[in-house]
Parts: C-alpha cells; structure tokens; sequence
C-alpha cells in the first residue's frame, strides 16, 4: 500500500507551479528524499546507542548525539537535569523564528523500554524494514523530526518558524515525582499554541490514521481489611466476610457497573491472606494463609484509563462509592495515584487534523480518519493538551513495539516527515 503512495508523491512533485503544493514546498519533498539516506544512517546510529530509561549514562549520550544536529540547524540547545527524579533529564532545542506565526512544540523521546542488560541491542535492515531496540518507539520519531526541520531548512521555511523541541529523557519510566520530571514539558505547552507529538504513525490495513486523542493512564491500590479467625466462622455475624470477599465484592461491582466506551480499569496485581503486604514500587504483593483462616489483608494494584477529565472523575467517584458499600466485618479503602492525564479529543485537535489532511491532499495522498482512542496507549502529549492544540502520532509506522524484534517501516519516515514539515511551514505563517 505504501509504494503507490510513495509514487502519489513523485508525481506530486512534478506537478506545475499552479498544482497545491508551493514551490517552498516541493522543495521540502525533494530535500526529504534527497536526504534519506543520511536520516537512516542518523538512526542506525541512535538504535545502536542504548538508551534504556535507567541507563543514565546512555540517555545523556543520545541527547550528545543529537545536540550538533539541531545546533546546525539553528536551534538552541540544553540539557535539563533532573537527579531529584532519579533519571536522566530531558533535552530541549529551541528555534527563535519572527514571533508572527503558531508557536510550535514537537515532542519526542530519546529513552526506550530496551535496558543495557537487554540482549535486543543492535539495528539491522531487511529490505524495506528497520529492526532494533527503540527503532520506531521513539529514536524512528526523532528521525522524522529532523528530516522535517532539514528540509524546511533547506525550502528556507524553517528561518521564520518558532520551535521548541523537547525529548523526554524518561518517557518509557517516568521519574518521581512526575509534576517535576514534567515540569518543563508543562511549561512548554503552556507557551504553545500547537504540540506536534512524533511517537508512532497509527496504521491498520495499509490505512494511516490521525490521533487527535489519547487515554490517560492512571493507577489504583485498593486494601481490604477483615476480621481474622477460624474459617468455620466465615460470614457470622461475630466474624464477617473477611477481607478476600470485600475485595472481591468491590472488584465485580467496578465491572458490572461501571464499564462504558473508553473507559477501562485493569486489576494488574492482587493478592490476599494473614497477613498481606505489598513492596514500596506496588508491583509485588506477598501473602500467606489456611484454609481454615479467615483472611485479615488483600491488596490489588491496576490502573484507571479514561478519555476526558470529566470522565476519570466521575469514574473515580463511582469506584469510590462501591469501596464505601462494605460487607459485614470488614473495611477498605481506595488510593489513586496520578500518572499521565487523558489527551481529549479536543475542536482545536480536529482542526490540527483538518490542516494535516489538507497537506496530505496537496500531497496526493487520503485523508487520514481518527484513529479510536482506545486503540493508543499514553504518551508525553497528554501533559500538553490542556494548554495547546495538539496531534499525536506524527513519527513513522511500526510494530513489535517494547519487544525484541521491533521494527520500523523505512519508506514511513519520508512519508510523515513531508506532512510534519508542510504543516509546520504552513502554521509558521498563520497568524496568532
């Protein structure tokens, strides 16, 4: 399915000077092609650094890497570090245009799910595909993301184009606390007016998809306490129900009584007995018991997904009134712990996505429908949507992502690197 889109565009660049796209433009599609190769090179070289999110010493080695990079391009560039999270810290590059057009922050990330113990460690090619550790999720992004800005350098586009680039340096583990180790992120959305977010293009049956919203993805620890004794006396007045059935109660009524579109919340980890206990990262869960006790602890662990604020609030008010409903001898309660806030399929989203669709049929290529929520797991761009428009999903295609064996779509980065760099030219001079 791609090769005649690949061919859409050739012939789209040799159209006339009257067809859609501008003469900056076909500029821009020529110069991505015309640098392929060394943009796939620049991404061998990325996948065969290891960036595992807690190898500091390898996370702070890609943003070395990528610093001369953007420096040529005219970018200013940082380093943010951040040791009170215990990661590496994030890289920032900022391109000062003529403060007339859209603020623009592109949003990537330099660490992968791959620890320098992984045995998947090096970049390979087979024909049109690229295989290695972070090859699409994210190091395939930050290529896109160059190709685009060289391009756009070279059409002359990028001179008057206010930039930042921020590349996460913990996006696979996010640091403790997460309001600091996003801190910067924040502040970045919050002077944008547009968020561009380069993780992996959503493509299903050789159909490439816009992502105008994302799940967040939150976390719950839910306790339940009971009266231990002999397990003849289960469910008497005296005894109760013991602190296993409160938690199974709970957890039936969430799914019998909450489930809607969009919204789900998975039970990862549970465990119960006399005692119970859980380790201080939430992940373990040791207990112990007969079957003639009744059982005093159980714990469960999961996480809360939800489309909008609205509907992670009323979510986390329904859970809670359930909790509060307890059986006969037994107490429990619920804990939520915030990690990264749903993306909203926003006006301004779609919007972001008609301008992208207009580019791609100056391009010759389909429109790219929505792609369901659902179907996208959380990323960096949740913690910006609030406070600017924002487009996810504008990095190459993929698959076997966070495994051994990922892999990348090569023709991909051409692609998403000619609509990233036409739309951003294009809101560089819209007005603000």
């Amino acid at each position: 399915m791609l090769r005649p889109l690949l061919c859409a565009l050739a012939l789209t660049a040799a159209l006339p000077a009257s067809a859609q796209l501008s003469s900056a433009e076909r500029k821009i599609a020529a110069a991505v092609d015309s640098d392929a190769e060394g943009t796939l090179a620049l991404l061998e070289r990325m996948v065969n650094q290891n960036s595992g999110t807690l190898n500091l010493a390898g996370v702070r080695a890609m943003g070395e890497m990528l610093r001369p990079e953007f420096e040529a391009l005219g970018f200013e560039v940082t380093w943010i570090d951040l040791p009170e999270t215990q990661r590496a810290g994030h890289f920032v590059a900022i391109h000062k245009g003529n403060g007339r057009g859209k603020r623009m922050l592109l949003i990537a990330h330099i660490d992968t799910v791959f620890e320098a113990n992984s045995p998947f460690q090096k970049f390979h090619r087979e024909g049109d595909k690229a295989i290695g550790p972070g090859v699409v999720d994210d190091k395939g992004g930050i290529a896109v993301i160059l190709a685009a800005l060289r391009a756009m350098d070279k059409a002359g586009t990028l001179k008057q184009a206010d930039i930042q680039v921020i590349l996460t340096g913990d996006e696979e583990k996010t640091g403790d606390p997460i309001p600091l180790a996003r801190r910067d992120l924040i502040e970045a959305g919050k002077w944008a007016d547009v968020a561009l977010e380069f993780e992996n293009l959503a493509r299903e049956n050789g159909q490439d998809f816009g992502t105008v919203a994302r799940r967040s993805a939150n976390g719950w620890t839910l306790t339940t306490t009971g009266k231990t004794g002999h397990g003849g006396g289960i469910f008497n007045a005296e005894t109760g129900y013991g602190a296993i059935y409160e938690i199974a109660r709970i957890l039936d009524s969430w799914r019998s009584g909450l489930i809607e579109e969009n919204l789900t919340f998975n039970v990862g980890v549970i465990g119960g007995g006399t005692p119970a206990t859980i380790d201080k990262d939430g992940v373990r869960i040791e207990a112990s018991g007969k079957t003639n006790v009744v059982p005093a602890t159980a714990i469960a662990r999961g996480d809360l997904r939800s489309l909008t604020p609205e509907q992670d609030a009323a979510a986390r008010a329904k859970m809670q009134a359930i909790v509060e409903k307890h059986l006969p001898g037994t107490t429990a309660t619920l804990d939520f712990q915030d990690n990264t806030p749903p993306m909203a399929p926003t006006e301004g989203n779609r919007a972001l996505l008609a301008r992208l669709n207009k580019a791609n049929r100056d391009l010759g290529l389909p429109e790219m429908a929505e792609f369901p929520p659902a179907k996208r797991g959380a990323a960096d761009s949740s913690f910006v949507a609030a406070y600017a428009d924002t487009l996810a999903g504008m990095g190459p295609s993929g698959g076997t992502l966070h495994a051994e064996g990922e892999w990348l779509d090569i023709p991909s980065i051409a692609l998403q690197a000619k609509r990233s760099a036409i739309l951003i030219s294009r809101l560089a001079r819209e007005r603000r």
